[in-house]
């Protein structure tokens, strides 16, 4: 430096800067250091900062005032600074020479100017509204001008006059343009041009945010406050930003998951051949990319090699490289932030020892501590803004990997095989969607702490070592003796969370079936026997919770005691070594920081791996989720262009998954191109697998199949999807109003949408629920035909509706003269009236085709078929035809749902149009139809008059919605629910656990106090007495903590807090079963399912956790201030607004962050309803082709979600920016008290307020987050008790009005007056009933569609209450007995056959009330022992989800046996004939005539010929009765019922 300075101006004098009260520095320091600083930076930054502005553009700026301003300053800069340069050339001419320091600092800071000046105007170019880099620089520039600033003033005051006077003018010239670009800098400039930012409403103000803003996260400070003012709504949130779109997210993860596809296939094909194979082949994945439609549908080449041999696990496609990367770029952005904040963590350490050493010294002057207690709070402020960009990295990386693993389970469960559906149910998929996605994004966010957890254990000790020499070593080998502990204890916990999983799993799906089949429950009073069972499912999940909890306490108490016993070993090995070992205050404080510090990596590590683990085992469900096998999108040949036939098999072998026996055998078919064929054959001969095979639904074993052409397809299950009327028909097609009136014409919808409340805008509930069976199976035929196909796949369509309304359909549809002659059908069929019609009929037995030819053909060739018919044509079917026809012309037509027939009923009022729209908008919804997902409703009608809610109506605009939105509960969680809480816990049991909390953290704090005394003897020289005796009540008093700590933890997690949830879920569970019917209309499953999987889940495990840290931390914070304030009184004053600006924080916090976890939950839901209707539906959308469309409609439902859940992530780095600024004051108050009073206070006690205080700064934060965190799982107990306190229906059983065990013994039925409304203020659906039916009697109720048939069953089972009027079964009063007395004492077989999961056996009898040989009987009697008895489980068959592996017809025989089983004095039979082939239903019919025929039968009649023999019939009309008598009596009074059979063709 002597060269650049010269010998007058020395580098560095001692006594000038240290040691004085007035410091300076020297000239030639300032020169230099101080001047070079921000230029050195700055060039060392430009070119990288350059190259990335280069690759990022964003559109150019217009040169606005400011931008002029800035760069008119950079260039006065240069200016400046180059006058300097040439006034020491004149000062030279003028031989007055100069150092060449005064040559050098100019050039440079001249040079470094023009640079910055670039930057302004290359910045503007590329879009940058706001610059970090020149704003560091600026402040840098202005930091290093302070200095002469203040040293040049101090010269001149001490001078009389000014020496050297350009230079001193230049530089208060420099000093203050610097200050004015700093200033600018912090100021935005406006958005680019051409960006595309203007387009959206309600941009996310981060992308324009200044540098500033983005840093301390100011930009979100404006929803804060919102959502302070008033709780936030969907509409207030930003949209998201581009980067982070679904269509953005999932291809790129896909895109590196084909690859490793791929690359595993190369890897298997060169396994099994043994040789090298150059092409990998391409994939087989057939997703299309992005939304638009397949960009990459490869074509599977033959590389079907199966590997039986040697299925080597290095062939799986790894789905956690693939994962790496698509996100690990992004991510390590975040770790190099890590990396920065990691050492920064271990400067205030070595502050903190400085200031104890001023402490003690005598005569150090005051500014010492002053720029110490500054210094530590200026790295503590720059800590905590690394801190957090780093957490926002991490957090929008997980946020990324969520939506691209949701949208890719989505996309590959539109095409998984049905065998791999059978392996993994939708409550599963479902699982992987929510939970395992969510552990993804978990993890990423301290994934980092893998390597940084290590790196700053390393740097904690060898600063120890610097400390306390080798006795470090014992406290280390504590820790390392604690890591294996913490292995075992991870180890298990794992296993455990596997076991719970599974148990979860199987409460869900059981919980899911009773939801679904809620009705057919409480028909049969069977809640109990399934309440049983989910309680058995539940006490099994709490006893595996119970022993996590175990764990749990003993890991938290190894890791809480860790540092403490750290500590303890170190300063005991310490002092016992060498009697030269002294503890003082500065050995022993800083240790503990160190030791603090150590304690977060030691902490998170177990954390990270045990999260790893959980998230592992995600990673194995999701990758064998997405490695299942696909449908092979060329199983059907769709070019064929060739042949004349449009849908063509040869030798066709088929089964639904590869390890099954085939279904369809040698199957050979030729459709021409406009003919009709029909499908005919018993229940289970495989006629619906005909149709999914041509779909390319099943796996082919061997055959060809080729379709010409678009495809419709009408499935035997109507999938109607939660949307409009309309939405439903067009189902993605663009809306032709001619068309459309043709289509709805046709399929005789036209009717029904005058009475739906909306018409066709009518919203359509989940599953369909408020249209009857009918109207959703023409729904689905409207669609087919809208789509304008080329072939028509039918799968029965006929059977749910009405047989005149199927005359109809087939005449003006499908038929030779409807809609669609011209196309290619195939139509499924049971009803024989229409294949005279047909060009072909096929008969399938037992999966062969047995014979196959025209109508005459078949008739003539005398085999199979023409027996067939024989037994069932009633008439010769011929004739019927003209007469049907004639009376179609006439008024006759009455379409199965249409409650037209209501009409007269209110024309004679005044206001007709008022009432009747009232009237028609508020009918409910009754029976619930579609109890199954996957097993819809085949016929029901009845109570069409459940109609959604909703729509345009004209009179009156505030239409009900049937489905109520879910209830976001706004504003703060009412203290009710905590209180419900402590209730549910035991308020003793909490108070006393909390009193533990307080006496543990006194413990700890006991421990620190006593320590300061120890390090005090230092001073006084009495070290050597006493040794024994302080390391003896240190360790008594922090093993107290760690025995309090257990105690607190079993007390806590696993006695009192798994009570609670144990209670709560018994609660709901009980709430919801005890329900009645309506409630289950008007709450989706989904919903319900949300609260007994995310809700239990929050109280089981969330909730504990959080009021455990919660507690702990409000302890600790307490302690901390407590501490300080005691020490130095003055702090008492910094307290107050501190703890003011805090709770401000805290309250705009919680409110606006409760109110978008809610936003986010309540938008969660429709991404798994929309899940679940997709994989209820994907055969209709794939044979439509509409994937496409519906992963955009799923991409837009995550990408809303993540709009919450976004602004929720920036809400917590605000926060921490904000409370860690706190925290930092609090350093920095308790630093400067302890340097003003350092008179009275010893080093020891310095020591101990200082090193709280930097550990303060984590309590804050967590105590908010945990606060926060516990208001939002705390709903959870407000949403799981909103359902245990539903409207119940009447008790299950009345103790003192039981009815005798043996009644009903004659099985006589009274209706007194009897009139029933649906609900509270709707209009009569029965009025004024009286009838009675002796005991034995068979009675047909018939009657045109809303006469109220339906709902004379549900009176008797009292799923309706009366109005008025009283039933009576054998004189007893069935509104006074108990539910479950009377449910159980009658027998009805429904419309839908709803099968559980579980063994056939289960199903027949869940009560187990009856032995395998009555059982049996049972079956045989039902025509199901043959099936049964074939089956190698027999009785223990076990039925899938829903009955899946059973036909309709079979589900239907099941619903018989359990009839038969129960063998009660009065049978219902409702409808439950629709669904089978005319000769199951002869054996049903049968069945019930000898095996029933001393009880009482109702009938609700679907074909008349199965009441003609009944002893008497009952015509309902609009709730009343319109005739009743026997059916000859009935056809001679020429009435109602007489006009019925003649539509039916059963009298002439």
């Amino acid at each position: 430096m002597e060269k650049l300075c010269g010998p007058e101006l020395p580098f560095w004098v001692a006594n000038q800067t240290l040691h004085t009260d007035r410091p300076d520095l020297p000239e030639c320091f300032q020169l230099s250091v101080l001047s070079w600083i921000p230029c050195i930076y700055l060039w060392a930054v430009s070119p990288i900062y350059l190259f990335y502005l280069k690759r990022n553009s964003r559109g150019y700026i217009m040169m606005s005032i400011m931008n002029r301003f800035k760069t008119a300053f950079g260039l006065v800069l240069w200016i400046v600074c180059w006058t300097d340069l040439f006034y020491t050339f004149h000062e030279l001419r003028h031989g007055h020479s100069q150092p060449p320091i005064y040559f050098i600092t100019p050039l440079v800071l001249g040079m470094t100017m023009l640079l910055a000046t670039f930057l302004i105007q290359y910045e503007r170019l590329r879009g940058v509204q706001s610059s970090g880099v020149l704003f560091i620089f600026w402040f840098l520039c202005v930091l290093c001008a302070i200095v002469p600033f203040r040293s040049k003033i101090l010269q001149a005051s001490s001078q009389s006059e000014v020496s050297d006077k350009l230079r001193f003018t230049t530089f208060y010239f420099y000093f203050a343009l610097v200050v004015c670009e700093l200033i600018l800098c912090c100021f935005n400039e406006k958005p680019p041009l051409f960006s595309n930012v203007d387009t959206d409403p309600n941009p996310c103000p981060e992308a324009t945010a200044g540098f500033l803003s983005t840093i301390t996260f100011w930009w979100f400070t404006r929803l804060a406050i919102k959502g302070y003012k008033m709780p936030l709504e969907a509409k207030d949130l930003w949209s998201l930003n581009q980067r982070d779109h679904s269509k953005v997210m999932v291809p790129r993860l896909l895109k590196e998951w084909e690859k490793e596809q791929a690359k595993a296939r190369s890897k298997q094909i060169l396994a099994s051949q043994g040789a090298a194979f150059s092409k990998p082949p391409p994939s087989t994945t057939n997703h299309a990319i992005g939304g638009g439609g397949g960009g990459n549908e490869s074509s599977p080449e033959e590389v079907e090699v199966l590997l039986t041999n040697q299925k080597a696990a290095s062939h799986k496609p790894s789905f956690l490289h693939a994962i790496i990367r698509a996100f690990g770029p992004y991510f390590l952005i975040g770790s190099a932030f890590k990396v920065l904040q990691d050492v920064i963590t271990f400067v205030n350490p070595q502050l903190l020892r400085m200031l104890i050493a001023f402490t003690k010294q005598e005569g150090a002057p005051d500014w010492w501590g002053y720029s110490l207690a500054f210094l530590m709070f200026f790295t503590a402020v720059l800590q905590t803004l690394i801190l957090h960009r780093h957490f926002h990295y991490c957090f929008v990386t997980g946020m990324n990997v969520r939506t691209a693993i949701i949208g890719a389970i989505y996309r590959k469960a539109l095409v998984i095989t049905n065998a791999a559906k059978r392996s993994s149910t939708v409550g599963e998929i479902v699982n992987l969607m929510s939970v395992d996605a969510q552990r993804f994004m978990d993890l990423t966010t301290f994934l980092n702490m893998l390597w940084s957890a290590p790196l700053q254990i390393i740097l904690a000790l060898y600063f120890l070592w610097q400390n306390l020499g080798p006795s470090v070593l014992a406290g280390v080998a504590v820790m390392v003796m604690l890591i294996p502990l913490n292995a075992v204890i991870a180890m298990k916990t794992r296993a455990f969370q596997v076991e719970q999983m599974q148990h979860k799993d199987a409460r869900i799906k059981l919980m899911n079936e009773i939801l679904n089949g809620i009705k057919v429950l409480k028909l049969y009073a069977w809640e109990t026997s399934f309440r049983d069972k989910v309680l058995a499912i539940r006490q099994k999940e709490l006893n595996v919770l119970r022993k996590t909890a175990y764990l749990g306490a003993v890991s938290t108490m190894a890791w809480t005691s860790a540092p403490f016993l750290v500590a303890l070993t170190t300063f005991a090995v310490y002092v016992t070594v060498d009697e030269n070992n002294i503890l003082d205050a500065e050995k022993a404080f800083v240790s503990l920081s160190l030791f603090n510090i150590l304690r977060f990596p030691l902490n998170m590590l177990p954390q990270v791996i045990s999260s790893m683990v959980q998230a592992n085992v995600s990673l194995k469900r999701i990758q064998a989720f997405l490695s299942h096998d696909e449908l092979d999108p060329n199983a059907v040949d769709k070019k064929n262009a060739a042949s004349e036939f449009t849908v063509a098999v040869a030798n066709g072998k088929f089964t639904w998954a590869k390890e099954d026996s085939p279904v369809l055998h040698n199957i050979n078919m030729m459709v021409p191109q406009g003919s009709l064929l029909a499908v005919v054959g018993h229940v289970g001969c495989g006629k619906s697998s005909l149709i999914s095979a041509l779909l390319g639904e099943m796996e082919k074993v061997e055959g060809e199949v080729s379709i010409r052409g678009t495809v419709a397809y009408v499935p035997q299950q109507a999938w109607i999807q939660n949307a409009t009327l309309r939405d439903n028909i067009l189902f993605g097609q663009p809306y032709n109003e001619q068309k459309y009136c043709c289509v709805l014409e046709a399929c005789a919808l036209t009717p029904d949408l005058e009475v739906l409340p909306g018409g066709d805008m009518t919203e359509i509930g989940e599953k369909g629920i408020n249209l009857s069976g009918g109207q959703r199976q023409r729904v689905s035929l409207a669609r087919a035909l809208y789509s304008d196909a080329d072939v028509y796949l039918l799968d029965d369509p006929l059977s749910a509706v009405d047989a005149h309304v199927a005359k109809h359909i087939f005449d003006n549809l499908i038929g030779p003269e409807g809609a669609l002659k011209g196309k290619t059908r195939v139509l499924v069929t049971h009803g024989i009236s229409f294949l005279p019609q047909v060009d072909n009929i096929m008969v399938l037995v037992e999966g062969n085709v047995s014979e196959m030819g025209s109508y005459q053909e078949l008739l003539n060739q005398n085999g199979a078929f023409a027996e067939f018919l024989r037994n069932y044509a009633l008439e010769d079917i011929t004739e019927e035809e003209e007469e049907i026809a004639d009376e179609f012309e006439e008024e006759e037509l009455y379409p199965e749902d249409a409650l037209s027939n209501h009409t007269d009923m209110v024309d004679n009022e005044p206001v007709i149009n008022e009432a009747k729209r009232k009237f028609i908008r508020q009918i409910s919804v009754i029976s619930a139809d579609g109890e199954n997902p996957r097993c819809r409703s085949v016929r029901r009608h009845g109570c069409s008059q459940k109609k959604k809610m909703d729509g345009q109506e004209k009179t009156k605009p505030e239409t009900e919605k049937l489905i109520q939105a879910e209830t976001a509960e706004t504003g703060r969680v009412k203290s009710t629910v905590y209180l419900e809480y402590i209730k549910a816990v035991g308020p003793a049991l909490s108070v006393f656990i909390c009193f533990l909390y307080g006496c543990q953290s006194a413990a700890a704090i006991g421990a620190n106090i006593w320590l300061s005394q120890w390090t005090n003897d230092a001073a006084m020289n009495q070290t050597q007495e006493n040794v024994q005796m302080r390391v003896g009540v240190y360790a008594a008093l922090g093993f107290a903590q760690g025995a309090l700590l257990l105690v607190n933890c079993l007390l806590c997690r696993a006695h009192s807090m798994l009570r609670a949830a144990k209670f709560m879920h018994g609660n709901m569970l009980q709430g919801v079963l005890r329900a009645p019917q309506t409630f289950f209309e008007s709450t989706p499953t989904g919903r319900l399912l949300n609260r007994f999987s995310k809700d239990v889940d929050a109280i089981d495990s969330h909730i504990p956790d959080n009021i455990d840290i919660w507690m702990r931390t409000f302890w600790y914070t307490l302690n901390v201030l407590l501490i300080c304030s005691a020490l130095t009184p003055m702090f008492v004053i910094v307290i107050v607004p501190l703890m003011v600006f805090y709770w401000w924080v805290q309250r705009f916090y919680v409110a606006t962050s409760r109110q978008l976890k809610r936003l986010e939950s309540v938008s969660r839901s429709p991404i798994y309803s929309h899940f679940s209707e997709t994989v209820t539906g994907c055969s209709v959308i794939r044979a439509y082709g509409r994937h496409s469309a519906f992963i955009t409609l799923s991409d837009l439902k995550v990408d809303d979600n993540q709009k919450s859940h976004y602004p929720g992530l920036v809400s917590n780095r605000w926060l921490g920016v904000r409370i860690e600024f706190i925290g930092n004051c609090i350093v920095l108050f308790a630093a400067l008290f302890a340097v003003t009073g350092k008179r009275d206070l010893n080093p020891g006690l310095v020591g101990l307020s200082v090193s709280y205080a930097l550990q303060v700064t984590m309590s804050l934060n967590w105590m908010v987050r945990m606060s926060s965190d516990l208001e939002n799982n705390i709903v959870a107990v407000e949403r799981v008790k909103e359902y245990s306190e539903t409207k119940t229906e009447a008790p299950w059983e009345v103790e003192d009005k039981k009815p005798p065990p043996e009644w009903p013994t004659h099985g006589n039925v009274e209706f007194h007056d009897y009139s029933v409304r649906y609900r509270e203020g709707l209009d009569l659906v029965l009025k004024q009933l009286s009838l009675s039916v002796r005991g034995g009697e068979k009675i047909g109720i018939v009657g045109r569609t809303g006469a109220g048939k339906s709902s004379m069953t549900l009176c008797l089972f009292r799923l309706l209450e009366a109005a008025e009027g009283e039933i009576t079964v054998d004189d007893v009063k069935i509104a006074e007995i108990g539910l479950h007395d009377l449910r159980s004492k009658l027998t009805i077989i429904p419309q839908e056959p709803v099968l559980f999961s579980g063994s056939l056996r289960m199903n027949l009898d869940p009560f187990d009330k009856y032995n395998d040989e009555e059982v049996w009987k049972a079956l045989e009697h039902s025509h199901l022992h043959r099936f049964v008895s074939n089956q190698a489980a027999k009785l223990e068959l076990e039925c899938a989800e829903g009955g899946e592996n059973l036909s309709v017809g079979q589900r239907q025989l099941v619903c018989l046996a359990r009839a038969l089983l129960r063998k009660t004095r009065i049978l219902i039979l409702d409808e439950a004939t629709a669904a089978i082939d005319l000769e199951t239903d002869d054996l049903i019919q049968s069945t019930i005539r000898t095996q029933f025929e001393d009880c009482t039968v109702f009938t609700i009649a679907h074909r008349l010929n199965t009441i003609m023999d009944y002893t008497r019939v009952l015509v309902l009309d609009k709730g009343q009765i319109a005739e009743f008598d026997t059916p000859t009596n009935l056809i001679s009074q020429k009435g109602i019922f007489y006009s019925m059979a003649k539509d039916a063709g059963l009298v002439q």
